[in-house]
């Protein structure tokens, strides 16, 4: 029996892990999650589960609700922008869109940092919906709310998210191309080669979590950051070590500079032009990566 009930829960780890991580935009906290998610799955009467899938999401959900809740004092005093913890991949349960345009496939920094925008149970609403392709009847049972009040929130959540990111290309290769000359400008110092990638309303975020040298603002306009850039690639020299990588189904750059401190950028893209450039530099975001 209780062979039966491990097999059970690791059947279901990988989309839990998923699902937390969405909610919390940390690997790290999921993975807990999911483990003390696992406490209380042992401790619990089996025979009287009807589902074993809803049963552990709903705790994984309520779990993750509570952790965000806490976590938000440490948020009004965190060093500088918070962006989400990037990952190499994500597997398990989401649903699968058929089109690129389609929310539900987006898991990109861009649409994680949306998403912390929205109350977490508009965020538990929506991710649950969009990525999990979950009933409202099970929604509304994980939230303790009616059908009718869970519509509601998600068709809000989806609004929020919509007018955030209005438009926006996640083919990989036009990332892919993008990257390109976006390094290409940098290697050339040329000023009008980086702008003229870039959306007049380009906004460069940077996490170093107060660990790491970043900008302590996001910073917005084409002619700011390009020299913001200039500036760090001029101060910190070229980088030690460069590699493509793949982050949150997205192309991506990891690097090392001439300090020896590591970086992750991955770029939002809107119509064939640069939205947002995302850096992470906070160390304790980027161990899990194990890339150095």
């Amino acid at each position: 029996m209780r062979s039966q009930a491990v097999q059970s829960f690791e059947a279901e780890r990988k989309r839990l892990t998923a699902v937390a991580y969405r909610m919390l935009g940390r690997w790290s906290e999921a993975e807990d999650i999911v483990q003390d998610a696992w406490l209380r799955w042992q401790a619990a009467d089996h025979a009287s589960i009807d589902s074993v899938p809803a049963w552990l999401t709903t705790v994984v959900v309520r779990l993750s609700l509570d952790r965000i809740r806490r976590n938000k004092a440490a948020r009004e005093v965190y060093v500088g922008p918070w962006l989400p913890e990037p990952v190499l991949t994500v597997e398990g349960g989401e649903h699968v869109p058929e089109t690129y345009e389609s929310l539900a496939g987006d898991l990109s920094i861009a649409l994680m940092h949306v998403l912390e925008r929205l109350g977490p149970e508009e965020r538990a609403a929506f991710i649950l919906r969009e990525a999990f392709d979950t009933s409202y009847t099970d929604i509304a049972a994980i939230l303790g709310k009616n059908e009718a009040a869970v519509r509601q929130i998600t068709t809000r959540a989806r609004d929020r998210v919509r007018a955030a990111r209005p438009r926006f290309d996640a083919r990989p290769e036009t990332h892919q191309q993008l990257l390109g000359q976006f390094m290409s400008a940098v290697s050339a110092n040329s000023m009008d080669q980086l702008m003229s990638i870039f959306r007049p309303d380009v906004q460069f975020i940077s996490d170093g979590g107060g660990k790491r040298p970043a900008a302590m603002r996001v910073v917005s306009g084409p002619e700011e950051i390009a020299r913001l850039i200039f500036h760090l690639a001029q101060a910190n020299g070229h980088p030690a070590h460069i590699r493509p990588v793949v982050l949150n189904g997205l192309p991506s750059l990891w690097f090392l500079d001439a300090h020896g401190y590591e970086s992750v950028a991955q770029l939002d893209i809107i119509d064939g032009a640069i939205q947002s450039i995302f850096i992470m530099r906070n160390p304790d975001k980027l161990a899990h990566l194990a890339l150095q």
